[in-house]
């Protein structure tokens, strides 16, 4: 009986780890990029390089990065390396890179 139960349990534990990545993924909408995109090419920022921060989708930017508003988006952003970043401002994780 206990051989049956530990497969059981890991497929579990498996499936409860998948719950958990889904529901950290940011989904930003059509309309929010639209705003985002349009906010950003009015207000321009200087570039900042960061070493040893890669830019990808997860990523945390460190607390001395300053991250600026867009209105009505709950993201901030920030341009690191000539790339517009949009950051979780709970977390300071990337959560969308704009090219």
């Amino acid at each position: 009986m206990k051989s049956h139960l530990v497969p059981a349990a890991a497929g579990l534990a498996l499936l409860a780890g998948v719950g958990v990545a889904t529901a950290d993924q940011v989904i930003i909408t059509p309309e929010q990029q639209t705003v985002v995109r349009e906010y950003v090419e009015r207000h321009p920022l200087a570039s900042i390089s960061l070493l040893g921060v890669e830019l990808n989708v997860g990523s945390t930017l460190p607390d001395t990065v300053e991250l600026h508003e867009v209105p009505d988006v709950e993201y901030r952003y920030v341009v690191v390396d000539d790339r517009t970043v949009l950051v979780d401002p709970g977390t300071r994780r990337i959560v969308q890179v704009i090219d």
